[in-house]
C-alpha cells in the first residue's frame, strides 16, 4: 500500500500549485521520444502519430497512415517496475484523417501487508487511456482536431479491502471516466505555425466509495512552431509550448485579479525546442522545460534515424527532475 501512497504523491507533484489537485494526472506524461526530447513543446508540430496526443489539428495535415510505439522505464529511480507506453496509429482518408491512441502507465507489482506484517497478495497498479482522434484541413492552411478517450485508473482492487476490514472501507479504488479534446492548428507562412488545444475535459473521476470525485486535468496547451532552415539537405525547426492546468485557477482571493494572471502564467508549463534534420534521415533534438511549482527545470535531448518509412528515436527528459534518476522513451514507427 505505500507504494500507492508514493505514486500518488509523484503523480500529484506534476500538478502541484493548484488551488484542487485533479486526477488521472498520467494524462499529463509526455509521450513519444520524439517530442520528449522537444520538452513537450510538440502541439504546433504534431506531425506524427502523437499528434492524437498534443494536437488532434495535427491530423488534418497528415495523409499516410503511420503507426507508432514508444516504451520508456518511467523514473524508475523511484521505483524500478514503472513503464510508460504509447501505441498510436492513424490513416487518412478523403474527409479527414482518423487516429487510435492508447496509453498506458503502470507501477508494477505492488505487495499487500496488514499492519501486522502478514502478506495478503499482490496486485498491478496501472492508469489507461483509449482515445478516438480526427482532424480535417478547414482550408489548406487551417486544421481543426477533435478526440474522445475513456479513462480507467486501477489503483487498488476490491479485494483489498475485503482483507482489510482493519481500514474501514468497502470500496473504491478504481476510476472511470472519459474526456475530450480539441485543437486547431494554422499555417499563416510556409514556416510558420500557431497552435491551440483544449483537453480532458469531461466528468470528475472517482476511486471512493463515497463518491468523492476530482476534476480531470482539464488543460490549455498554445504552441509556435518556426522553420527557419527548410531545404533537401537541412532543415531546422524551433518549437515552443505554453501548458496551462486549468484547475484550480484563481484560487486566492486574496489577490487581485491581475496578481492571480501573472501567478498562472507564472505556474504554467513552459519548453522550448530545436530540431535539425539532415537529409530526412538523421535527426537531433534538445530542449528547455521549466516547470517552477512543480520543481521540473532542465534540459531534454534525443534522437532518431529514418529509413524507409521506418523512424527510430530516442528522447531523454531525466535532467528536468530534481533527483537522480533515468528516464528515456524509445519509439518506432513506420509510414506508408
Amino acid at each position: 500500500m505505500r507504494k500507492v501512497l508514493l505514486i500518488l504523491i509523484l503523480l500529484s507533484a506534476l500538478v502541484s500549485g493548484a488551488g484542487q489537485r485533479p486526477g488521472a494526472v498520467f494524462l499529463l506524461i509526455w509521450p513519444g521520444a520524439r517530442a520528449t526530447a522537444l520538452s513537450g513543446a510538440f502541439s504546433a508540430a504534431a506531425d506524427d502519430a502523437t499528434a492524437c496526443y498534443y494536437n488532434q489539428a495535427g491530423l488534418a495535415f497528415m495523409n499516410n497512415t503511420v503507426i507508432s510505439l514508444q516504451h520508456a522505464p518511467w523514473l524508475q529511480a523511484l521505483n524500478a517496475d514503472m513503464y510508460y507506453e504509447y501505441l498510436g496509429v492513424t490513416r487518412g482518408y478523403k474527409v479527414g484523417t482518423f487516429g487510435l491512441a492508447i496509453t498506458y502507465l503502470t507501477t508494477g507489482p505492488t505487495e499487500v501487508r496488514n499492519f501486522e506484517g502478514v502478506y495478503l497478495g499482490t496486485y498491478t497498479t496501472f492508469d489507461i487511456a483509449v482515445g478516438l482522434n480526427y482532424g480535417v484541413p478547414l482550408k489548406p492552411n487551417l486544421g481543426l482536431g477533435v478526440g474522445w478517450k475513456f479513462v480507467y485508473s486501477y489503483l487498488v482492487p476490491p479485494w483489498v479491502w475485503g482483507r482489510m476490514p482493519e481500514l474501514g472501507i468497502q470500496s473504491g479504488g478504481i476510476g472511470i471516466t472519459y474526456a475530450f479534446d480539441v485543437g486547431a492548428m494554422y499555417k499563416p507562412f510556409s514556416f510558420l505555425t500557431v497552435a491551440g488545444a483544449l483537453q480532458n475535459i469531461g466528468p470528475n473521476i472517482s476511486y471512493t466509495e463515497s463518491g468523492a470525485a476530482d476534476p480531470l486535468p482539464y488543460t490549455l496547451r498554445l504552441g509556435l512552431k518556426i522553420q527557419p532552415v527548410n531545404s533537401r539537405i537541412l532543415r531546422v525547426a524551433l518549437t515552443a509550448d505554453v501548458t496551462k492546468i486549468l484547475v484550480g485557477m484563481f484560487a486566492d482571493e486574496d489577490n487581485s485579479f491581475f496578481e492571480n494572471l501573472g501567478y498562472e502564467f507564472k505556474e504554467a508549463w513552459k519548453g522550448v525546442g530545436i530540431e535539425v534534420d539532415y537529409y530526412n534521415f538523421v535527426k537531433l533534438r534538445a530542449g528547455y522545460f521549466h516547470d517552477s511549482e512543480g520543481r521540473r527545470t532542465g534540459f531534454t535531448y534525443g534522437g532518431g534515424i529514418k529509413a524507409g518509412g521506418f523512424s527510430l528515436d530516442v528522447g531523454v527528459d531525466q535532467n528536468i527532475y530534481d533527483f537522480p534518476t533515468t528516464n528515456r522513451k524509445f519509439s518506432i514507427s513506420y509510414q506508408f
